[in-house]
């Protein structure tokens, strides 16, 4: 492993303030002979998979993690104080599977217990979800920072502290940063201090927001995109800096300066972070066939049943396509998710909720038409069934299915009862910006 490793990165995921893609992260840890990389957006996981997958292929080590928003008292606060930031930053990372689900949790309650202006955390949460985890002191706008840049050491010890006894000592790090930026060369000096008082380590970081030096620029339009200013208005929100782009050791080097174990450390810590990952096994969650029956059982019964109904004079066609898709659905162990996409759209029918006819792949299923899944009978149509489902590829399926806006939440409700709240989620979508949309917003920033 080479002698440095970037803990402290951001990709587009950070959105509209970072400007470096996944890919182009991983690219450049590759340039680097970095043979580890973490990475840690701004308040969200969205990049963790893609970030996992990319490293993967690219012969890199993945470092899942998290750019902490940490509310100065209870999450649950929904005020400023006098004074007082709103949130502190703190990074955090993944060291196996048991942090990579309590990083999981904190995210997921930063939004739905914690967001004010940011999705925001706290002691308390961390205090419950530590496990699995390191976390380094954070950035200038760290509460370890805060406490430097109002001279007040003692209070900045009493952060450090505060922090090793949640994580444990082996677990907590101290940051040290410099990007020319005036009073961070306090803020480095004052934590050298905390780790000589604390005999915490010390581990060198770049707050990398870009992968070239010149792309600061490009970054800087990304937050006037963001805060909806102008390049030209000087008293807009911006980086005072150029140097938070992808770093070579040489450079990280300069940055550590005498403190040559804040390089080191960075090195120990990738080693110490060993998330496995495995996307090959599926998760359904348990439908309950009638008592006495196996669920492949209540699957065939309920097609051929449906069979009958939908298609009143069917021939050997029909009786060998449905065989056919029947076995292949439950040699892939797809016979459980049949039904409960079947038993939701059951429940919205017998509700009186509008249901589309199904798009899709899906529409190339006899077994779905049969479910009443969809309204279009592949037969009729000479629809291919493997491009829904395949043995021989054991992907899974899509089955894209329309409810009235009316209904929907009930539908979602009903979901929620029968396989509890813990199993049922609603995806995300992200736009992005295409040529025309993006020449037109840059185009606003730059006043054209």
């Amino acid at each position: 492993m080479s002698g440095f490793v970037h803990l402290h990165a951001h990709s587009h995921y950070s959105l509209l303030d970072g400007a470096a893609t996944v890919k182009a992260l991983v690219d450049a840890a590759v340039k680097n002979k970095m043979s580890a990389l973490a990475l840690t957006d701004h308040g969200n996981m969205f990049g963790a998979i893609d970030f996992y997958q990319t490293c993967m292929a690219a012969g890199v080590k993945p470092i899942v993690g998290y750019e902490a928003y940490v509310a100065p008292a209870s999450r649950r606060e929904k005020s400023a104080r006098e004074n007082e930031s709103t949130s502190y930053h703190l990074t955090l990372l993944v060291r196996n599977m048991d942090g990579y689900r309590n990083l999981i949790k904190l995210a997921s309650e930063a939004y739905l217990t914690g967001f004010y202006y940011k999705p925001r955390i706290d002691d308390e949460l961390l205090r419950r979800h530590s496990g699995g985890l390191i976390a380094l002191s954070g950035c200038m706008k760290s509460q370890l920072s805060a406490a430097i840049m109002r001279n007040d050491l003692d209070a900045a010890e009493a952060v450090a502290r505060k922090y090793a006894e949640i994580f444990g000592e082996e677990n907590f790090y101290l940051e040290l940063q410099d990007h020319g930026i005036p009073e961070q060369r306090r803020i480095f000096d004052g934590t050298v201090e905390i780790a000589k008082r604390t005999g915490l380590g010390l581990v060198a970081t770049n707050d990398l927001h870009y992968i070239n030096r010149s792309d600061c620029e490009a970054q800087d339009a990304l937050i006037c995109i963001n805060t909806g200013k102008l390049l030209s208005d000087e008293k807009r929100m911006k980086m005072t800096t150029d140097q938070l782009y992808f770093k070579s050791v040489e450079e990280m080097a300069k940055v550590a300066g005498e403190h040559k174990e804040a390089l080191s450390n960075t090195v120990e810590i990738a080693k110490r972070c060993n998330l496995e990952m495995e996307f090959n096994t599926l998760h359904f969650p348990v439908f309950e066939p009638p008592q006495g029956k196996s669920v492949e059982e209540y699957f065939e019964e309920l097609c051929w049943k449906g069979l009958k109904e939908r298609v009143l004079d069917y021939d050997d066609v029909y009786r060998k396509r449905l065989r056919f898709e029947i076995d292949s659905l439950n040699t892939i162990g797809l016979a459980a998710y049949m039904l409960i996409v079947w038993d939701f759209i059951r429940y919205a029918r017998e509700n009186d909720i509008p249901v589309g006819p199904g798009r899709g792949s899906a529409c190339g299923s006899l077994a779905a038409f049969c479910l009443h899944i969809v309204d279009t009978d592949p037969i009729k149509y000479n629809i291919l069934f493997e491009r829904f489902a395949d043995v021989n590829r054991r992907e899974m399926p899509d089955i894209d299915t329309d409810f009235c806006i009316h209904g929907r939440e009930q539908v979602i409700e009903y979901v929620r009862q029968k396989y509890g709240y813990d199993n049922v989620a609603q995806i995300i979508t992200f736009g992005t910006m295409a040529a025309r949309g993006a020449v037109r917003d840059v185009g606003r920033v730059l006043d054209i």
